[in-house]
């Protein structure tokens, strides 16, 4: 029984965070963790992406 409830609880944390991910895409996110993701550049590689916070992801 422990188990089915464990099963449950972690199919709905699973369920939750990938509709938050497709909320967040479809909203025009580049940078889904990034405070600022709606009005984030996604290009990391320059020094004025930096503004959006998330700018030590894939800095190049």
């Amino acid at each position: 029984m422990i188990n089915i409830i464990t099963a449950l609880v972690i199919l709905i944390l699973v369920g939750a965070a990938i509709t938050y991910i497709v909320r967040a895409k479809k909203k025009g996110a580049k940078c889904i963790g990034c405070p600022a993701a709606g009005s984030c550049s996604g290009n990391h590689h320059r020094e004025d992406a930096r503004k959006c916070g998330c700018a030590h992801t894939q800095n190049k």
